[in-house]
């Protein structure tokens, strides 16, 4: 399988790397030449253009930032689906609203093109690790032949249901990352008011039922640090999720609630 990639962020630069060093063709693109520099000499070729890379792949993985950079890479001018033949896949890496993915792969079909949602949680350590968590939403068929190419990557990978679902997944995941950052806060400012050192309760913590990915960042370090890193994507993909529960009338719980607090505290409120 040929592989194209664009996105080559923090996330996203990973990964490629990976695939190309599983040995599979691999073609890049990037809006900056700078940003394909880390690539030279890997034998990876470089795409002059979306398109270009379409023409050049079986499947095209994103990892681009948001809707908007989404529609403009893949169906824009120039755009990736111009070049990409009948049979090929659309891998969509980044984190979205699950209604993008849906009206994508519809646009997408037409030219007998199959989109799945691939939304990955980890980061760059998970990546160098193999154990990248990559969350699919699309036709079973697609995913299957997509294997091989995120096993470079990725373990697990998770089948969620039609289009969307990993992303409605992903969402659900960051959204209780958030509501979790502000009880783990709240819980150790507590402990301080009730005269127990906030390092022991943090040690203690870890090692206890109460323990969670997010203490363990709370524990090291504070909100405002965590705003500065991850504010802004914390705050996109909170709109997201509470857009997408409202479109549906459902109901968020305490797990809104909670995940507000946290933005409202480290200065990215919605």
């Amino acid at each position: 399988m040929r592989v194209g990639f664009i996105g080559l962020g923090s996330q996203g630069a990973p990964m490629a790397r990976r695939i190309v060093e599983a040995g599979f063709a691999t073609t890049l693109w990037a809006r900056r030449s700078a940003t394909l520099e880390p690539f030279a000499g890997t034998g990876a070729a470089f795409a002059p253009t979306p398109a270009a890379l379409g023409q050049a792949s079986d499947l095209v993985c994103l990892c681009v930032g948001n809707d908007a950079d989404l529609r403009e890479v893949l169906i824009g001018p120039d755009g990736v689906l111009a070049g990409l033949a009948p049979g090929s896949i659309v891998a969509v890496h980044s984190t979205v609203h699950p209604d993008t993915c849906r009206e994508l792969a519809k646009v997408v079909a037409a030219q007998d093109v199959t989109l799945i949602d691939a939304a990955v949680s980890g980061g760059a350590p998970a990546v160098a690790e193999r154990r990248l968590l990559v969350m699919v939403g699309g036709p079973v068929e697609a995913l299957d032949r997509c294997r091989p190419v995120f096993d470079t990557f990725a373990d697990p990978v998770v089948h969620l249901g039609d289009v969307g679902a990993g992303q409605v997944a992903k969402l659900l995941n960051n959204l209780l990352f958030c509501a979790n950052l502000a009880t783990a806060a709240s819980t150790l400012t507590l402990g301080e008011q009730l005269g127990v050192d906030r390092d022991e309760l943090g040690a203690v913590i870890a090692r206890g039922s109460g323990n969670s990915f997010a203490f363990g960042r709370i524990a090291a370090g504070t909100l405002a640090r965590i705003g500065d890193h991850a504010g802004h994507t914390l705050r996109k993909d909170v709109t997201l999720m509470a857009d997408l529960a409202a479109g549906v009338d459902a109901d968020t719980g305490i797990a809104l609630t909670a995940a507000d607090a946290t933005l409202g505290a480290i200065g990215h409120a919605r």
